[in-house]
C-alpha cells in the first residue's frame, strides 16, 4: 500500500503540504492538528494509505498504538492535562472526516467544554449482548 494522490494526509507524508511534526519514522508520522480541540491535540497516522482500521494489518496498527502511547506520555509531561482522549474514527457514520486512518490524541481539562464521550451508560439486554459476543467470536 502506498499513498493516494488525492489524500490530504498522504500529501503531508510526501511533504506537499506542511505540518508541524512531533514524531516521524519509516512507518508513522505524528503532527499537530491544525484545528485542535485543546492545546496539544496531535494526529498519528501511518505513512502508507489505509482508509480505516479495517484496511490495515494488525502489526502496523500495533506500531501506531505504540507511538500513540509514547506521545501521550510526552503530552502529559509537557502540557499537563487532567486527562487524555485517544480517538480513532472509522467511516462517515463514525464521524471520520479524512479518509486516511488516523489516531487523535486529545489532551483534556476539567471544564474544557468538550463532550466527546457524552453518552450515559445503561445496561442492555444480556441475551442480545451474549449473542452478539458469540457472533463476533466466530470471526476471531
Amino acid at each position: 500500500m502506498g499513498q493516494k494522490d488525492d489524500c490530504i494526509f498522504c500529501k503531508i507524508v510526501k511533504g506537499q503540504i506542511p505540518c508541524v511534526k512531533v514524531f516521524e519514522d519509516e512507518k508513522a508520522l505524528a503532527f499537530m492538528d491544525i484545528a485542535p480541540l485543546n492545546q496539544g491535540h496531535i494526529l498519528v497516522i501511518p505513512k502508507n494509505h489505509y482508509e480505516t482500521i479495517l484496511d490495515i494489518e494488525s502489526e502496523s496498527y500495533g506500531w501506531l498504538a505504540k507511538i500513540t502511547s509514547k506521545i501521550s506520555v510526552a503530552i502529559q509531561k509537557s502540557v499537563n492535562p487532567d486527562g487524555i482522549n485517544i480517538m480513532q474514527l472509522n467511516g462517515k457514520a463514525a464521524n471520520q472526516v479524512v479518509p486516511h486512518l488516523h489516531i487523535h490524541i486529545v489532551p483534556r481539562n476539567y471544564g474544557d467544554g468538550l463532550s466527546i464521550c457524552a453518552w450515559e451508560p445503561a445496561p442492555g439486554p444480556m441475551d442480545q449482548i451474549k449473542a452478539t459476543a458469540e457472533a463476533i467470536k466466530a470471526y476471531l
